[in-house]
């Protein structure tokens, strides 16, 4: 197809959503969007088109590695130049932007580098050499935007860039991520005004009714490609538009932006990932892959967290292999990114209709048992739901009492288990360093999710990556995983995925690479018992140990096997 055509057929798909979005308005809101084109065409360089088995990406906060007196994304280049460069491909830098609140996730400016963190410079050094991930917090900004304070003053720029309300209206449909008032006021140039706040007083949603928001925010998003950005994260993307009289979650206005945003970006930027962040269960999340070619390129993997959490807590996978065995496939353009820990906590909310009551209690009990805490949202009737765990995953998996051995197996087998799962595996920094708990990080902030955001001196992090510690162990026995599933095509986001009930007790997952044929067997014993299992059917090397199999095999406890098939 010629440029020419896809230009008019993005052309057409982008006023259909102009006047679906704005009515009367959409002819000449499609001018201003052809006009802030026409300003970046041919001058954005094209990504790599799609992900394979080889990519792996790190999350990591530009600051999570610090050193005095020298810009954190300096200290974070040399991290990865000397331990991590052969094994991530891509790196997920958390919110650089300067912020007011919420440790970047309330940006002050979203076109400004935080200086404490470097320059634009030390942005594009990192985008040289590997995938960059940015954070686009568009449901949002701080009260200490200029935004945000020109609306204040009466600057007639930012009219009717934020939601005003009533606050004696029934907002009893919405659906909140915090048990915080719905509502903020604030004292305006044309008196108290309460605005809409849906995490925070310091996060001002922003109003996309206005035209004119849509048109600064697409400006910010095609700014982050040219600046280095092959994957863009839309964070909290479910909360965008809002409507009186109804959740104001998952609209198709919502889904609509987010339509706009890939028809752009695919006629600018081809091979821009756009990657939805929505903390709900599988069914509402996978929404946000559209017809499969008009929405979102990859959308979280929230129930994967829970659900691995829960089979070591219980010894059981059955319930994640159920979940897992009815993951339909996706086009050869979308797929899940896959996680365990975050920057946030654990979410509840994902695990909806797979875990009974009981079930989610009993990893509320462990949480609290295990040193961390519990988030709760409100549900607008006045109660309250659990929203996350908040505890270091490590922590989570195990009781602070057992061994560091046993720590380690559990650790390491959960993570085979996600970087066996069809789709492209996202690691947390603090997870790849075997971090523990930062309990005294809560206790001087009062921030739940603060336990997982613990700031590591460089000198003792490389000394301790260097020497016999449970970080190094850690470290090194993750990397050994990457390294093996990197070099194998069964593990591409595009291979077949079958689950094998062998046993409740192992989580076994089938992986095909349908052009070459080629198959992984997965096994990862999630119990603390010794694991017996005969069929013909498995016949092949271990990639982890190089040891043969044929029919009969056993597993010790939280033995990991990658059988590549004969």
């Amino acid at each position: 197809m010629s440029k020419a055509k896809i230009e008019e057929q993005t052309n057409d798909k982008v006023r259909e959503i102009m006047h679906s979005l704005y009515k009367d308005q959409g002819e000449k809101v499609l001018e201003e969007i052809n006009r802030l084109m026409g300003n970046y065409r041919g001058k954005i360089r094209h990504h790599r088109p799609w992900v394979s088995e080889n990519d792996v990406i790190l999350i990591t906060y530009g600051d999570t590695i610090r050193e005095e007196g020298k810009p954190s994304l300096k200290t974070l280049q040399e991290f990865l130049g000397r331990y991590v460069k052969d094994h991530f491909t891509g790196i997920h830098i958390l919110p650089f932007y300067p912020y007011s609140s919420d440790d970047g996730f309330s940006v002050v400016d979203y076109e400004r580098v935080n200086p404490k963190l470097g320059t634009w410079a030390d942005i594009h050094h990192l985008a040289n050499h590997y995938d960059l991930m940015f954070d686009a917090v568009i449901n949002h900004i701080s009260r200490e935007s200029r935004w945000f304070q020109g609306y204040l003053k009466g600057d007639i720029r930012y009219k009717d860039y934020f939601i005003e309300a009533d606050p004696e209206e029934d907002y009893s449909a919405v659906i909140r991520p915090r048990a915080l008032p719905l509502l903020t006021p604030f004292e305006t140039s044309q008196g108290k005004k309460y605005i809409w706040t849906t995490f925070s007083e310091d996060q001002i949603d922003l109003n996309y009714k206005n035209p004119n928001v849509l048109l600064e925010v697409l400006k910010v998003l095609i700014q982050y490609v040219l600046h280095g950005a092959r994957f863009i994260r839309l964070d909290a993307i479910g909360f965008l538009w809002k409507n009186k009289g109804t959740s104001c979650m998952h609209l198709t206005e919502t889904h609509l932006v987010v339509k706009l945003f890939r028809a752009i970006l695919d006629q600018l930027a081809p091979g821009t990932i756009l990657v939805t962040e929505t903390n709900v269960p599988h069914h509402e999340n996978i929404r946000y892959f559209g017809n499969g070619y008009d929405e979102s390129h990859m959308v979280y993997q929230f129930p994967l967290p829970p659900l691995v959490l829960f089979s070591f807590l219980t010894g059981n996978a059955r319930k994640l292999m159920a979940w897992a065995d009815g993951i339909e496939a996706t086009t050869e353009n979308t797929t899940f990114f896959n996680f365990l820990a975050s920057h946030d906590g654990i979410g509840m909310r994902p695990t909806e209709g797979i875990l009974d009551e009981d079930e989610r209690n009993l990893m509320i009990t462990k949480t609290l048992e295990h040193g961390g805490y519990v988030s709760y949202k409100g549900n607008g009737d006045g109660t309250q739901s659990p929203y996350e765990l908040n505890i270091n995953y490590l922590d989570a998996l195990t009781h602070p009492q057992e061994t560091e051995d046993r720590r380690i197996k559990r650790f390491v087998a959960a993570h085979a288990i996600l970087l066996s799962m069809v789709g492209v595996p996202g690691i947390y920094i603090h997870s790849l360093l075997g971090s523990r708990s930062d309990r005294k990080g809560v206790e001087q902030s009062g921030i739940y999710r603060r336990i997982n955001r613990e700031k590591l001196e460089k000198q003792h992090l490389f000394w301790e990556l260097e020497s016999d510690t449970l970080r190094s162990r850690i470290f090194s026995s993750l990397c050994h995983l990457i390294r093996i599933r990197r070099s194998q095509r069964p593990f591409s986001p595009n291979s077949k995925q079958e689950i094998l009930f062998f046993d409740d007790r192992l989580f076994s997952v089938l992986r095909t690479h349908e052009e070459s044929r080629e198959e992984i067997l997965s096994m990862v014993n999630v119990s603390d018992e010794k694991v017996h299992l005969h069929n013909d059917r498995i016949k092949g090397f271990d990639l982890i140990d190089g040891t043969y199999h044929s029919g009969s095999i056993s597993l010790d406890p939280y033995q990991v096997m990658w059988i590549k098939m004969s």
